[in-house]
């Protein structure tokens, strides 16, 4: 095979990697492009047959809507507050445990790591009633502290920091800073942050949009409308005779918007980070 064909060869596997990889975008994209159309339309156009696909003029119209039936805005901070708080302390908790079974030997290490490991695959739903009831004899019934406490640890963020700090951060380095009288915390703060920031961007990530999007415990936990998040408070504008499909989907589309900018931010934190450390 000369150089030429050797070049078409490649161009074309080229060309079908872009072509899966667009179809594959639209295919992703498409959901969010429907949830737009149902917000600009009249709710009969829900369940009309063809579907409808082309956006309609009542976007504004339909988000007045929710805007009347619940305090939109309020409820947006209230997931905003939540999600940053538990995303801030499950990075800073899951950073912590990685370093330790990363990087230090203690009795039963494996063992504690396998367990937590093993915690992933218990359905949520499982332990729901005792863990309502641990809320309620806490007190914390009805608040954000009920809420959030219950994703402070993320088996998850441990496992992927585990094997981030495991892979990127030399042992040599921290016995050299062992050497120069650093403590363990210090270590942490000054040598291990500084290269783990990409996966702080990926897992700050998945915990936002994970809490985000959750919404179970977030229903079970939470009562007075004051303190409801955005998925509770859009899930009862269906406490309805007729369901209005156009203003929910209204209000899902810009309850929507946050995450997907937060997502953008974060992402090219991620790539840049990325760059950045294997530079160094």
């Amino acid at each position: 095979m000369n150089q030429a064909e050797s070049k078409r060869k490649f161009s074309m596997n080229k060309l079908f990697v872009y072509l899966f990889l667009s179809l594959a975008s639209l295919l992703s994209l498409f959901p969010f492009y429907w949830m737009f159309v149902m917000a600009t339309q009249t709710s009969s156009a829900y369940n009309s047959i063809p579907p409808t696909i082309t956006p309609g003029n009542l976007l504004v119209e339909n988000f007045q809507k929710v805007l009347l039936q619940i305090d939109f805005f309020g409820a947006l901070w209230t997931s905003f507050v939540l999600c940053s708080i538990v995303t801030l302390v499950v990075l800073f908790i899951s950073s912590l445990a990685g370093f330790a079974f990363a990087k230090f030997y203690f009795p039963a290490k494996n063992f504690l790591f396998i367990t937590i490991l093993l915690t992933m695959i218990i359905p949520p739903q499982l332990g729901l009633i005792p863990q309502y009831f641990l809320i309620a004899n806490a007190g914390l019934l009805d608040t954000l502290a009920g809420v959030m406490i219950l994703f402070f640890l993320n088996p998850l963020g441990i496992f992927l920091m585990r094997q981030y700090i495991g892979d990127s951060v030399p042992d040599e380095l921290i016995e050299a800073a062992k050497l120069d009288g650093c403590s363990n915390f210090k270590i942490y703060r000054s040598i291990v942050l500084p290269i783990i920031l990409p996966a702080f961007a990926t897992l700050g990530i998945i915990v936002f949009t994970a809490v985000w999007g959750e919404f179970l415990w977030q229903f079970t936990i939470l009562r007075d409308p004051d303190n409801y998040t955005i998925q509770v408070a859009l899930a009862s504008l269906r406490n309805t005779v007729n369901v209005d499909f156009g203003m929910i989907l209204s209000g899902v589309f810009w309850a929507t918007m946050p995450l997907i900018i937060i997502f953008l931010l974060f992402n090219r934190l991620f790539i840049s980070s990325i760059a950045e450390g294997s530079v160094k």
